[in-house]
């Protein structure tokens, strides 16, 4: 049904074992295929660079689980072709939309949702929709994607807001209800996918104050163990091994972050200097 309301349909074959790129393209769509199964964030990257080969000026982003409804993305693309706005989010959160997700599954996506938000201050409601629009623009930065999972939703929004793009919300209709499990991974490696997505953003955006300190904190907690064992052994002459392994560990883990804190900044003023030249 998509091929309705745009001029081009990619479908990415991430490494699949039915008949998914078979009859994608001959329902006439370009696909993609991965010879083994890589990741949501792989699969859309690869169907981001083919977009951008074919001269897209707009890229709508769904998954291929029925859940979206194509008949919504001229209610997405529209800020985009407006000039409003450089990525959309099909939100379930927004004002007017409508999601038929068991008790379960809207507990689980809250508390995903309450977690990606942590990695950025986006003010975007619904941060783990896979209903999306992206300008040309939008969709270079999209192309820096980093993520293999599904922390790929994450990961947008945090570069969005890194490059300063305008994102908005639009409500929309998602179904859960009637379809069929498509995912390969279960709802912990999900979460887990997510967390080590967004940990990798919030220490790389901020090493100093996410490893600096912890690091700092630890090596003086570790130089205070060390005096105090040394205080006691000269009062009593009595060595406390504990004591010394505590010490040495502390002042070690303390030295190790602070180093790769330090490691990481330089990295990342190298890299946005290489950006705004």
């Amino acid at each position: 049904m998509a091929e309705r309301f745009v001029d081009r349909v990619v479908v990415c074959d991430d490494g699949s074992g039915d008949l998914t790129g078979e009859i994608a393209e001959g329902l006439g769509a370009v696909v993609i295929r991965h010879e083994r199964n890589l990741g949501k964030g792989a699969a859309l990257r690869s169907a981001f660079l083919r977009a951008k080969e074919l001269g897209a000026d707009v890229v709508v982003m769904l998954d291929a689980d029925g859940q979206h409804d194509p008949e919504e993305i001229p209610r997405l693309v529209e800020p985009i072709l407006k000039g409003e706005a450089d990525m959309v989010v099909g939100s379930r959160y927004a004002e007017g939309s409508r999601v038929d997700a068991p008790f379960y599954r809207r507990v689980g996506l809250r508390l995903i949702n309450a977690l990606s938000g942590g990695s950025g201050d986006s003010g975007v409601g619904d941060t783990q929709s896979g209903f999306r629009a992206f300008s040309a623009k939008a969709l270079d930065v999209m192309l820096e994607s980093e993520a293999e999972g599904y922390g790929v939703e994450t990961e947008q929004l945090a570069l969005a807001q890194k490059n300063g793009l305008r994102v908005v919300e639009v409500p929309v209709a998602i179904r859960y209800r009637g379809l069929e499990k498509t995912s390969k991974k279960n709802p912990a490696y999900h979460g887990f996918e997510l967390v080590d997505t967004v940990l990798r953003l919030v220490v790389m955006e901020r090493p100093l104050l996410f490893l600096a300190l912890p690091g700092t904190v630890l090596f003086l907690v570790g130089v205070g163990f060390g005096v105090y064992s040394l205080w006691y052994f000269n009062l009593t002459r009595y060595f406390s091994v504990p004591m010394a392994l505590v010490t040495v560990g502390a002042v070690f883990l303390g030295m190790l972050l602070i180093i790769s804190s330090m490691m990481l900044y330089a990295i990342k003023s190298v890299g946005r200097r290489a950006r705004s030249e």
